[in-house]
């Protein structure tokens, strides 16, 4: 009897926390917090390291240039771009080179869709926070939803309950026909503008892990 009346008590008190946790206004507070922090990126220019690993062997690297352009749409602009795997001659080699290119378009796909849950609009925002379940974790909140960019994907989120701001993502979702996750981490500069630090991206159907890191973060010249 006692441990039923303790447990009708804790969910009781987890009922009345949710209850205050008003989903329309906190989406409308966090999309604020996001649109004026991305005002603050946009000035901003930066680079992000990528590496392909496949099987536990790095196969290829790249560094992109990172900023938005004049319709506030993020940008990457590829630097450089190096292969590990050994040059085949001829014929095999051509072949090889035409399979290097596809898996590089295979990458960029991948990079580009982790980028659509790390900047997403207020309009997917929104709709997200609409479709999703919220609840406290100490100084944060961790939100879930799914079939949020793509059908039958899942987005957690965890937001700073102190400033609205994002600290992690994690996502599953499908590229194409192959499954995909990634994981998304942010951090702050010292004026309290956040930013993400790495992603890193699995794909299964390739046994394959990209791992992108932010770095040089610098401001952009007017």
């Amino acid at each position: 009897m006692k441990k039923l009346l303790f447990s009708i008590f804790t969910l009781s008190i987890c009922s009345f926390l949710m209850a205050q946790v008003d989903s329309d206004q906190f989406a409308l507070d966090v999309s604020k917090a996001e649109a004026a922090n991305v005002e603050s990126l946009k000035a901003m220019i930066w680079k992000r390291h990528s590496s392909a690993t496949v099987e536990g062997e790095v196969k290829a690297t790249a560094i992109y240039e990172i900023s938005f352009d004049e319709n506030d749409e993020i940008q990457a602009t590829q630097i450089t771009q190096e292969s590990n795997v050994k040059q085949k001659p001829g014929l095999r080699g051509r072949a090889q080179q035409s399979a290097m290119d596809d898996n590089t378009d295979y990458v960029g796909q991948a990079l580009d869709q982790a980028m659509a849950y790390t900047y997403m609009s207020k309009g997917q925002l929104l709709d997200f926070f609409g479709k999703a379940v919220i609840t406290e974790a100490g100084d944060a909140y961790q939100i879930v939803g799914d079939n949020i960019l793509v059908k039958g994907d899942k987005l957690t989120v965890v937001v700073e309950k102190a400033t609205n701001l994002f600290m992690s993502k994690t996502f599953t979702t499908t590229l194409g026909e192959d499954a995909m996750s990634g994981d998304i981490k942010y951090d702050k500069f010292s004026s309290g503008v956040s930013h993400v630090t790495g992603t890193t991206i699995t794909l299964a159907a390739k046994n394959a892990v990209i791992d992108a890191k932010n770095q040089d973060y610098t401001q952009r010249i007017q």
